[in-house]
């Protein structure tokens, strides 16, 4: 069923723009749009990314555009691209208005969480360099599913992301984030539920929210000062999780890209947070 979705809306889209793949030079912003023209195999096409596609270890070799939300339209010209590929993050607004009236040939994929989300990326991106997605979305879709029944029969565990916690209160992940989507899908309960996006984090909160659980990414944790820095700050020094120093850290693109990894970083999140689960493993991919 869900590989005729994805034929479904792969049919859908405009046609490819491109007739011969040699003569194709992309720029790729936002990592789970680099991650994915590398997965459908046409990394070899990318000659300029933004700092945040780190992944895989080639992108780490290319001219870089900047951050995608600080964009600089002379720049992404001056590299005489055939496509901008962009995250629908990417910006800042004036930036794209430039690269448009300029004529420079852009195609804008919706950022997303969660399975849908991630399909649906695959497939437009593939459309948009002429490339069949289809079997790649299929195969992320049916290796995140094998994790469904397992990761329901746990008890969700009590847990909060921190975005930072090296200066003030804490920075923590409410609703509608994609460290939200990531901890719902990973056997985990995003305790933070009166607000969305990520604000400030109080001691008074903290206890009454009483997380288990501490997910931060790998390098907020080393700015922090390790488990020992983050756990000193007062809004998360009187949480269960402090007690227990359960702090966990994963690299982030790969826990929060929702891209061709989006199965696998989802296994690797829920066998940190429950460790004596008896969950699948996952069969190694190319793109991961």
């Amino acid at each position: 069923m869900r590989r005729r979705a994805l034929l479904g809306l792969a049919a859908g889209l405009p046609a490819a723009r491109f007739a011969h793949a040699a003569e194709r030079r992309l720029v790729t912003v936002g990592g789970a749009v680099t991650e994915t023209v590398f997965a459908l195999g046409a990394g070899d096409q990318v000659v300029a990314v933004d700092s945040t596609s780190t992944f895989p270890a080639p992108t780490r070799r290319l001219p870089q555009v900047g951050y995608l939300r600080a964009l600089a339209p002379e720049g992404l010209i001056s590299l005489n691209p055939d496509l901008l590929l962009l995250s629908d993050e990417a910006g800042p607004p004036q930036a794209l208005a430039v690269l448009r009236a300029a004529g420079a040939p852009m195609a804008v994929i919706p950022d997303g969480a969660g399975l849908d989300a991630v399909t649906r990326k695959i497939i437009r991106i593939g459309q948009a360099i002429g490339r069949d997605g289809t079997a790649l979305a299929g195969t992320v879709a049916a290796d995140w599913q094998a994790l469904d029944a397992p990761l329901a029969a746990l008890r969700p565990l009590r847990a909060i992301f921190v975005l930072s916690a090296a200066r003030g209160a804490p920075l923590v992940s409410g609703r509608s984030t994609h460290a939200d989507a990531m901890l719902q899908a990973c056997g985990a309960e995003n305790c933070v539920r009166d607000f969305q996006g990520y604000r400030p984090l109080s001691a008074e909160s903290a206890a009454q929210l009483a997380p288990e659980a501490i997910i931060m990414m790998d390098h907020a944790l080393a700015e922090a000062g390790g488990i020992d820095g983050v756990l000193r700050a007062t809004a998360l020094a009187v949480t269960p999780a402090a007690s227990a120093r359960r702090v966990v850290a994963v690299e982030g693109s790969y826990l929060l890209g929702f891209g061709p990894r989006a199965a696998h970083a989802r296994r690797a999140l829920a066998a940190l947070l429950h460790p004596t689960a008896n969950l699948p493993a996952l069969p190694g991919r190319d793109w991961v």
